[in-house]
């Protein structure tokens, strides 16, 4: 059985950039929200293998502004350590709500959130046409919308 550890990185730790892209397209973007929040990584011994970025938007909403997994340890219930870890830190800190965005075209990630109790709760029309200088595409399609996911917390 694989041994992990998670911990919170310090303010003036190097940010892990290298992680961060696997889920955000550029640093420009990642820096529109990473220094506000709260970075978490997951090690498997002294390899990094996963990131996830907190950011509170309220005293009420905590919210994934980024969440990844290095490719070769997709598939193998990581993403879903992060999330119990996410909802753990919102419920020790006395957060409702647990809220996440993808892509319209993110339907694996959708899926996944879904798996993990979030339910849609909107769409920010044309985020990603606003927000990005050129095009991005995922699974084939240009990337337009941002989907809104929520999980709420319960004691």
């Amino acid at each position: 059985m694989e041994q992990y550890t998670f911990n919170k990185i310090e303010k003036d730790s190097e940010i892990p950039y290298g992680l961060l892209l696997l889920a955000d397209e550029t640093t420009e973007a990642i820096d529109q929200y990473i220094f506000k929040c709260n970075i978490y990584l997951l090690h498997n011994g002294t390899e990094n293998i996963a990131v996830m970025a907190l950011y509170k938007n309220n005293d009420t909403e905590l919210e994934i502004k980024n969440i990844a997994v290095i490719e070769s340890y997709r598939s193998k219930g990581i993403g879903s350590i992060l999330m119990d870890k996410a909802k753990e830190i919102a419920r020790d800190n006395h957060y409702e709500v647990l809220s996440v965005g993808t892509s319209d075209t993110g339907f694996q990630q959708i899926r996944f959130y879904e798996k993990n109790g979030f339910k849609k709760t909107g769409i920010r029309k044309d985020f990603f046409l606003e927000n990005y200088p050129s095009p991005i595409y995922e699974n084939g399609l240009q990337m337009r919308d941002m989907i809104l996911l929520a999980h709420h917390i319960t004691e």
